[in-house]
């Protein structure tokens, strides 16, 4: 068991990795219409620029789940990292459409393994019981990136150019790969019961054919649809739809990183007391709310800022919930395995929902996305759906849980990971 400060240390590293993940994943959305202006790129299709890079995760995601188990965390972590720096770099120097999402795909490619290890580390370091919060610390990242880093990024692109901000991330990336290599220990513990080389597909299948796993990336796919419907479109849609200035666009992710902070830092030991469906509730609720209000039948006088915010606010309660409940579904020598599908799962489906919204909606002769009202009703669906699947999850996690603390002696119930599969 790690110390109390060495567990602050790692958190605040693995915080640090996230931060770059993420910053290159969020800086783009928000740059959309900067990039369609300087590449020549159709607003209606910004989609598949962040879709390119969610789709070349998923698919690394699936490649991660046959090998990461057989590596020290600490030596795979600096390696996806620096495919991270190289293909975020690349963008910067992006001359069109395919270029840009060559660039992106590379990124995205090893974005995937450095999300599963990032949280495979997490639950290797901190016992379940403070998972919530620990999780909290970590996807304060989230906030974090977009308090800091995509107004700054904004900022850069608009007195530099597009291609600043990614040579900024790239930059930022090699710093925070070199502490973490520096400052992480060697990871080594899951070794042990990793599986070997020759029955890692077996060791695939068994775990994808548990059905509180497919429950878990159900869920995963989920609330992934939900945002990223919105996501790769929301800067585009509160410029040309909203009418809201390119100057001040800066500030809508100051208020929604700042506040979306101070929701992570509540939420997660809400989780630790209340549970994972419980607080997705609340969260699910005001996005349903801010979807409807905000994209699907905007209401006149609804502040811009107001709608952003909650969307912000209310995807965080949502990501957080279901992360904290996942990292406890896998045994710990299949933690990077299953991280590696969930972060799979989760960046086809928010490529899916991207691509799947580049089709529904149209650029109209004056610059307004038209089709959003369709966009946002299906990101309702998926929302409507994500709640439930999160109570049967964790229905069936606390008997999982309660199973493994039994004595090593004696049958384990029906239903928990090692026994015989719940029905």
């Amino acid at each position: 068991m790690a110390s109390a400060r060495s567990e602050r240390t790692i958190l605040l590293l693995v915080a640090a990795v996230q931060f770059v993940n993420l910053l290159d994943v969020m800086m783009v959305m928000p740059l959309g219409p900067d990039l369609a202006s300087a590449l020549g790129i159709p607003v209606s299709e910004l989609g598949l620029v962040g879709g390119s890079y969610t789709a070349a995760a998923a698919l690394s995601g699936v490649a991660g789940a046959f090998f990461l188990d057989r590596f020290d965390r600490r030596r795979a972590l600096a390696v996806a990292m620096l495919g991270l720096v190289l293909g975020t770099a690349a963008g910067g120097f992006a001359t069109g459409l395919p270029s840009l999402l060559a660039a992106r795909m590379v990124a995205g490619a090893f974005a995937g393994p450095a999300t599963s290890l990032s949280l495979s580390i997490v639950a290797d370091v901190i016992p379940p019981e403070r998972r919530g919060k620990a999780m909290g610390v970590v996807m304060g990242a989230y906030s974090f990136a977009a308090v800091l880093g995509v107004p700054a990024g904004l900022e850069l692109a608009r007195r530099g150019g597009f291609h600043v901000p990614f040579f900024a991330v790239a930059g930022l990336g090699v710093l925070v790969a070199g502490l973490a290599i520096v400052l992480l220990p060697s990871m080594r513990g899951h070794l042990g019961g990793a599986a070997a080389p020759g029955s890692a597909l077996r060791e695939l299948r068994a775990l994808v054919s548990r059905p509180l796993v497919v429950l878990s990336y159900l869920a995963t796919a989920a609330v992934m649809m939900a945002s990223f419907l919105i996501i790769p479109n929301i800067s585009a849609y509160v410029q040309q739809n909203l009418g809201y200035p390119r100057d001040r666009l800066g500030l809508l992710y100051l208020a929604g990183g700042a506040l979306s902070f101070v929701v992570m830092r509540t939420a997660g030991p809400l989780l630790d007391r209340l549970g994972a469906f419980r607080t997705s509730l609340a969260g699910a609720a005001l996005l349903v709310g801010v979807l409807y209000a905000g994209f699907h039948s905007y209401v006149p006088g609804l502040p811009v800022i107001g709608v952003f915010v909650g969307f912000m606010t209310s995807t965080t309660i949502c990501n957080i919930s279901y992360s904290t409940l996942a990292s406890k579904v896998p045994l710990p020598a299949e933690r990077a395995r299953f991280a590696s599908i969930q972060s799979a799962v989760q960046h086809l489906a928010s490529a899916l929902a991207a691509f799947l919204s580049a089709r529904m909606l149209r650029e109209l002769p004056d610059g307004q996305l038209d089709g959003m009202d369709g966009v946002a009703a299906l990101a309702i669906a998926f929302t409507l759906a994500f709640c439930p699947l999160l109570l049967w999850i964790e229905r069936r996690v606390a008997l999982d849980l309660a199973s493994r603390a039994a004595p090593a002696l004696g049958a384990r119930p029906a239903g928990s990971l090692g026994g015989a599969p719940p029905r």
